[in-house]
């Protein structure tokens, strides 16, 4: 995970994103990976609350491929358009880069009162057992990503990076390789930057949930699911630029380097994506009513 995919600012991660949604077909973990945060990872809920969950997400599913989908199948086309014209470069992947951030943004303004609303039903054993889920999620990332020396981080950043490249372009070259990990070294301890902001994060919830009968329970979940931004550590705010430059950098040069097999190999997957998405039922019903 880390720093480059929560912040959305990978055009690849963002293509991977859009891929795992369609490849699972709108389900629950479909608004679970749009937007970074999702209760039923955190605690357990009574049939009461899973059967209004239960309604309340077929109905942001439903907004979500009616309204938002056709957004993206625009979006794909710009992209095919990029690689095509090998005009994949900063300008055009800031773009790219600022409208998947705008599509993440909608779609949490539109699942926000539903958010509020199944906050405010939970007990306290259910905050209770959030607030200990929320300590076992930051154990598990700091074994994951920052128990290790800085230099294999650095390798492990690498590698991961390079396997969500492969289903895109193929087998890197050894060039670019090293420029994955110049990529990776550049971004030093990125890691625990990221950390340390999901954490902070995630005790501004638990602080507002615990005081979930207050009069501005609901603008301060409202908030912290909107503007998620604001609530960003000092470091984490002097390191993003920084972060954002160096994945837009990494893809310019990675397609730069490419090769005519792994641009071909782009475009098809791509094309494959985009007819995923064209092939959800629920997009086919918007196209025969207009």
């Amino acid at each position: 995970m880390g720093i480059v995919s929560r912040a959305c600012i990978s055009l690849w991660l963002g293509l991977a994103l859009l891929a795992g949604c369609s490849q699972i077909g709108l389900t629950y973990r479909h608004l679970d990976l749009i937007i970074p945060w999702s209760l039923s990872d955190y605690l357990d809920m009574n049939a009461s609350q899973k059967d209004w969950l239960d309604d309340r997400l077929k109905e942001h599913l439903t907004w979500h491929c009616t309204t938002q989908i056709p957004g993206y199948l625009d979006w794909l086309d710009r992209l095919q358009r990029m690689v095509e014209t090998n005009q994949v470069n900063e300008t055009q992947l800031k773009a790219r880069t600022a409208e998947a951030r705008q599509a993440i943004s909608t779609i949490s303004r539109e699942i926000t009162p539903s958010a509020v609303q199944l906050l405010r039903q939970l007990n306290d054993q259910q905050v209770a057992e959030m607030e200990a889920a929320f300590a076992k999620d930051m154990g598990k990332h700091e074994s994951e990503f920052v128990d290790q020396p800085l230099d294999q981080q650095i390798r492990d950043r690498a590698q991961r990076m390079e396997k969500r490249l492969n289903p895109w372009i193929g087998k890197l070259s050894p060039v670019q390789k090293d420029r994955v990990m110049q990529w990776s070294t550049s971004l030093g301890e990125q890691n625990r930057l990221w950390i340390d902001n999901r954490a902070h994060w995630q005790s501004l919830l638990l602080t507002a949930v615990k005081q979930r009968q207050a009069p501005d329970f609901d603008q301060k979940i409202a908030k912290l699911l909107q503007d998620r931004e604001t609530f960003w550590t000092a470091e984490y705010r002097e390191a993003y630029d920084h972060t954002e430059q160096a994945a837009i950098s990494l893809i310019t040069d990675l397609m730069a380097q490419s090769s005519p097999e792994q641009r071909q190999k782009l475009l098809e997957k791509i094309a494959d994506v985009r007819q995923d998405f064209t092939n959800l039922s629920c997009l086919k019903g918007v196209k025969k009513s207009s």
